[in-house]
């Protein structure tokens, strides 16, 4: 049996501490879909198909001997209903602090109740992307701090690019 993880987030825009989730997941599984949410209410800086082409961008570069295959795809439903839509069996979540857990916890619970058959499983991130968050990162750009070594240069480019406009 295939096994098919999904990734699910906004990405907005994808940070180093997604890009450790995906690598550590993509050796958990064979096939890897990384779901893009449209989260409207969060209200994103990036477009939609702009969040998909920089995560199809820094997945390629993730790809190799021993790794799963990745796809990104977007989504618009209720994250289980996705899951079952690609054939998922495990999704992948990752953990920065305390504050996750009791969020998550409550998310695995509800997913469960709606299909026992897919597990959730929890990386915790490395310690050098522990503080590292989305909405973060867009504050520290917006205001002209350095956010190298939270994202990709390709990333950073694009978001700096958003600012300046």
């Amino acid at each position: 049996m295939e096994r098919v993880g999904l990734y699910p987030g906004t990405f907005d825009p994808v940070t180093m501490g997604h890009l450790d989730i995906i690598g550590r997941g993509m050796k958990l599984v064979d096939r890897l879909i990384i779901g893009v949410a449209v989260s409207e209410a969060k209200r994103p800086l990036f477009l939609l198909e702009e969040r998909i082409e920089m995560m199809k961008e820094e997945c390629g570069k993730l790809e190799g001997p021993g790794r799963a295959k990745v796809e990104v795809l977007p989504f618009d439903t209720l994250l289980m209903h996705f899951a079952e839509s690609v054939g998922a069996n495990v999704i992948v979540r990752g953990l920065r602090a305390v504050s996750d857990f009791e969020y998550e916890f409550q998310m695995t619970a509800m997913n469960e109740a709606l299909n026992r058959e897919i597990e959730t499983v929890f990386l915790m991130a490395d310690v050098r992307h522990q503080a590292v968050a989305s909405r973060l990162v867009k504050e520290i750009a917006r205001f002209g701090g350095d956010i190298t070594s939270f994202v990709t240069p390709t990333v950073k480019e694009r978001l700096l690019e958003k600012y300046r406009k």
